[in-house]
């Protein structure tokens, strides 16, 4: 397969369509036929995975990152690998992971950096904690980070120190479940919970730094969590609500991640929720809805990459194919000196490289 034949921006278009968007390969295909643009599946995956290892430094310097980030958001959602082999699977487990583990899952990292968000995805046996620490194997900060995720134990990252967020929206979803059983109660709780969210969203709108934000939410949001604490522990202490009814577990559940759920409250910059990462992994499900699974552990790995990469240039207002098409076309360029080519500044490089005096 020769770059004449399929240039860069065959490959661009091809995973943009494939990872960006969740078509799969043979619905490319018929929308190829309709182009009078024959082009096999097959084909068509040849061409991205010629395309990926060019690819490949950008990404590690993604990662590389993203591990310095103030904040790491991180989940998972399942997803299926059809050749996946015993012995391809034991590789692939993380150290210490039970060795019966049949799980597959796409983990997604979204951090928070001093140049702006980074999206990681990784496909495979490892939950997203154990993604995050491969992540974290990576930090140079001695300041643990803020992490946000919901309340499952397999998103901690192992041995990793870090301020621990938990997801407010996830406590708020189980009294949203019991609203038609418990309506006045449950009307409480979503009626004192919007203004924290506006109160946030106004930190937002107004540019606030974290300390700024801190002191916002003290003022404005710490009284009101701390009468929804207070609330739900007169439910349970009155015997006003049975424990093991619909209201007593959503009450229970909110209790028990409280300090988590209320760190905005103490540290500058925590979030309240975890829906950057849940967005991100809409494309990891948009993929798994559409294509079904990936192929074999490879196939994932493409994707994974194409993911990371198209993600993150959306995130910065960034057009996915020009970036995909301009990583390309310059791998000599790319490997030499990967920080230069990142999704907001990979321009600047693009300008450099045309403004050389050309070889004689």
């Amino acid at each position: 397969m020769g770059a004449a034949k399929y240039d860069a921006t065959a490959a661009a278009m091809i995973a943009l369509l494939k990872y960006g968007c969740g078509l799969p390969f043979h619905r490319i295909q018929r929308l190829e036929q309709a182009l009078a643009i024959p082009l096999p599946a097959t084909t068509q995956w040849d061409v991205v995975a010629a395309a990926a290892p060019c690819l490949a430094p950008a990404v590690e310097e993604l990662a590389q990152q993203a591990a310095q980030g103030t904040v790491l958001y991180n989940d998972d959602t399942t997803m299926r690998i059809l050749k996946f082999t015993a012995e391809a699977r034991a590789e692939a487990l993380p150290p210490g992971a039970n060795a019966e583990r049949t799980g597959v899952f796409t983990s997604g990292v979204v951090a928070e950096t001093v140049n702006g968000p980074i999206a990681l995805f990784k496909t495979g046996p490892c939950h997203a904690g154990e993604h995050l620490a491969e992540v974290l194997n990576r930090r140079h900060d001695p300041v643990p980070p803020i992490q946000m995720s919901d309340a499952l134990a397999r998103n901690t990252p192992g041995d990793h120190p870090t301020q621990a967020a938990s997801c407010i929206p996830h406590g708020r979803r189980k009294f949203v479940e019991v609203h038609d059983a418990f309506p006045d109660e449950v009307a409480f709780v979503l009626e004192t919970l919007r203004p924290v969210f506006h109160t946030d969203h106004q930190a937002q709108h107004q540019g606030l730094d974290p300390h700024a934000r801190l002191l916002l939410h003290q003022q404005e949001s710490g009284p009101r969590m701390q009468a929804l604490h207070d609330w739900m522990a007169t439910q349970l202490e009155t015997h006003a609500v049975e424990p093991n009814s619909g209201l007593g577990q959503a009450i229970r559940y909110m209790q028990n991640h409280w300090q988590k759920m209320t760190l905005f409250l103490r540290v500058p910059g925590a979030p309240l929720s975890n829906n950057i990462c849940e967005r991100a992994l809409k494309k990891a499900i948009l993929h798994r809805n559409n294509s079904l699974f990936y192929r074999t552990l490879n196939g994932a790995k493409v994707g994974d990459l194409f993911m990371s990469l198209i993600h993150t240039a959306e995130l910065h207002q960034v057009a996915p194919f020009d970036y995909l098409v301009a990583l390309q076309r310059h791998p000599a360029a790319v490997a030499l000196d990967p920080p230069a080519w990142m999704p907001w500044n990979y321009t600047t490089a693009l300008a450099r490289l045309a403004a050389e005096p050309a070889p004689d």
